[in-house]
C-alpha cells in the first residue's frame, strides 16, 4: 500500500473480511457436510440473495443484473430450492439446527413479484427451517419495487426491517449517480412502507455525488428525517471499475479534493443525525435512540455460522468462507446466473478462502473495531488466548499514532471519532499480506 493510498480516507468498504476478490477456486471442492460437521449450528444466520434489479445504479458494483427474461426468476427460485435442500441436508440433524437471523438481499429482492416473494419465504421456512416470524428478518428494497402487494407479503411473513435505497432526495443528484428516480415516487414508497407497519425502516443515503453541496446534503437528510426512520445509513460514494461511473478514473487514484468533500459531508451528516436523536453505531450506521433493537448490527454478515443461498451469497464457517464466482461486468454476471440456474449438484463448495487462526484474529479485530462500541479485550482473550497487542501491536500502534485509536489491548480498543471517519482506511490497514496479494491479483471481470 502506497503512502498516497494511506492518506486517503476512502479505500475499501469492509463489509466482509476477506473480500470476495481474495476468493479462489477450491481445488478439492470440499463437501458442505464436512465443512459444517463440527460447526455450532444453534444460532445460524441465513441470507438469501436475489441478483436482479430494475436498473443498475452508476455506482453499483454488486452482483446483480438488469431485468430478467421471461422465466428466469422462476428458474432462479427453482435453483434456490435445490441449493436449500442440499445445504439443509449438509447441516445434519434437524434438532441441532436453529436460525437466529435472516435477511433477503441482492440485487433487489423486491424485484420479485408478490407471489415469488411468498415462494422465497417458503424456501427460507420450509426448506431451511427458519422461523421468519420469530427472528429478525431484514429485506432490501428500491422505491420502484416497494409496492403495496409486495410489502403486504413481507409484513405478513414477519419482516422486521425494510431497507430502502434512496441515496438522494434531490432528483438532479439521483440522475448524477445514474439512479433514475423522482422524489415524489420515493416519498410514495416511504408512505407505503410505513402503512405496511414494518417495525424498522432504514433509509440509505449517499454523499459525494457530483454537484452535491452541504445545503443539498442537509436537504436529503431532513427529507429522510421527516419519516423518522429507525435507522439511517450514510454511504460515501465510490467509483469502481466496470460500473456506470467507472469512467471517472482509475480505482485507487488519489483525489484529495473529492476526499475532502466526502469527509466534510460525512461530518455534517453525522453531526446532524446526532443532534436529531440518533446514535452512531459505525461509520455508516445511525440508529434512532428509541428504536427497537434488531439483534446483531451491520457486521453480522461477517460472523461464523452464516448460510448464504443464491449465486451472489457468501457462507462462513470457522475454517472456510465460500461462495460462487464473483463478477461486476454484466456479461460475466449473466453467465454466472445462467450457470447457477442449471446447477443440479449444490453439495460442494466451489470458490472460497481458507481461514487460519491468524486470519480469524484479524477478522474479529476488524468486525469489532469498525463498530462504534469497539473491541472488548476480555472477549478477544477468551476466544484466542492472547491480547490484540500481542497479535497486532505494530498495526494498532500506527492507528494510535494517527489519532484514530484509543484504549489498550489490555482494557479494550475503540476508534476515535476521527478513526470512525476514516474506517475505510482503518480496515484495509489491517488486511493481512496474503489477503492484499490475493485481492491485487484478482482479474476483474
Amino acid at each position: 500500500m502506497t503512502t498516497a493510498q494511506l492518506t486517503s480516507p476512502y479505500q475499501h468498504y469492509v463489509y466482509a473480511y476477506p473480500h470476495k476478490t481474495a476468493y479462489r477456486r477450491l481445488p478439492d471442492r470440499p463437501a458442505l457436510a464436512s465443512l459444517w460437521a463440527a460447526e455450532p449450528k444453534d444460532a445460524l444466520s441465513l441470507y438469501l440473495h436475489i441478483p436482479f434489479c430494475e436498473v443498475r445504479c452508476g455506482f453499483c458494483n454488486l452482483f446483480t443484473r438488469i431485468g430478467a427474461p421471461d422465466g428466469l426468476t422462476g428458474a432462479y427460485l427453482d435453483a434456490l430450492e435445490r441449493q436449500a435442500d442440499a445445504v439443509r441436508d449438509a447441516l445434519g440433524q434437524e434438532g441441532q439446527v436453529r436460525f437466529a437471523t435472516a435477511a433477503f438481499g441482492g440485487g433487489t429482492p423486491t424485484f420479485l413479484t408478490a407471489a415469488e416473494l411468498e415462494r422465497l419465504c417458503d424456501i427460507a421456512e420450509h426448506r431451511m427451517g427458519a422461523d421468519l416470524r420469530a427472528v429478525p428478518l431484514s429485506v432490501e428494497a428500491s422505491p420502484a419495487t416497494a409496492t403495496a402487494d409486495r410489502l403486504a407479503v413481507l409484513a405478513e411473513r414477519g419482516t422486521t426491517r425494510l431497507s430502502l435505497g434512496v441515496q438522494s432526495f434531490v432528483d438532479s443528484e439521483a440522475r448524477a449517480a445514474v439512479r433514475p428516480q423522482r422524489r415524489a415516487d420515493v416519498e410514495a414508497a416511504l408512505a407505503r412502507i410505513r402503512d405496511a407497519r414494518v417495525p424498522v425502516l432504514n433509509i440509505d443515503l449517499i454523499y459525494g455525488i457530483d454537484g452535491q453541496t452541504e445545503r443539498t446534503w442537509r436537504h436529503s437528510l431532513d427529507a429522510a428525517l421527516a419519516w423518522r426512520p429507525e435507522e439511517l445509513y450514510l454511504y460515501p460514494l465510490y467509483v469502481r471499475p466496470l460500473t456506470g461511473l467507472g469512467r471517472r478514473g482509475e480505482e485507487g487514484r488519489p483525489d484529495p479534493v473529492w476526499d475532502e468533500q466526502r469527509l466534510r459531508l460525512y461530518r455534517a451528516g453525522r453531526d446532524h443525525l446526532l443532534a436529531h436523536g440518533y446514535t452512531q453505531q459505525s461509520m455508516r450506521m445511525f440508529r434512532r435512540t428509541d428504536a427497537p433493537r434488531q439483534g446483531a448490527d451491520d457486521y453480522a454478515c461477517q460472523t461464523d455460522g452464516m448460510i448464504g443461498l443464491g449465486c451472489g451469497a457468501r457462507s462462513y464457517t470457522s475454517a472456510v468462507h465460500y461462495s460462487f464466482d464473483y463478477a461486476v461486468g454484466m456479461h460475466e454476471i449473466r453467465g454466472i446466473i445462467d450457470g447457477y440456474v442449471t446447477t443440479t449438484d449444490f453439495t460442494r463448495a466451489e470458490v472460497g478462502y481458507r481461514m487460519d487462526g491468524r486470519e480469524a484474529r484479524r477478522r474479529h479485530l476488524l468486525q469489532s473495531l469498525l463498530q462504534a462500541e469497539g473491541l472488548a479485550a476480555d472477549d478477544y482473550r477468551a476466544r484466542f488466548g492472547s491480547s490484540p497487542d500481542d497479535d497486532f501491536g505494530p498495526e494498532l500502534g500506527r492507528l494510535a499514532d494517527r489519532g484514530w485509536l484509543s484504549g489498550t489491548g489490555a482494557s479494550g480498543l475503540r476508534l476515535t471519532p476521527e478513526g470512525l471517519a476514516h474506517s475505510d482506511a482503518v480496515g484495509p490497514e489491517l488486511f493481512s499480506p496474503a489477503v492484499r496479494a490475493a485481492m491485487a491479483a484478482y482479474a476483474r471481470k
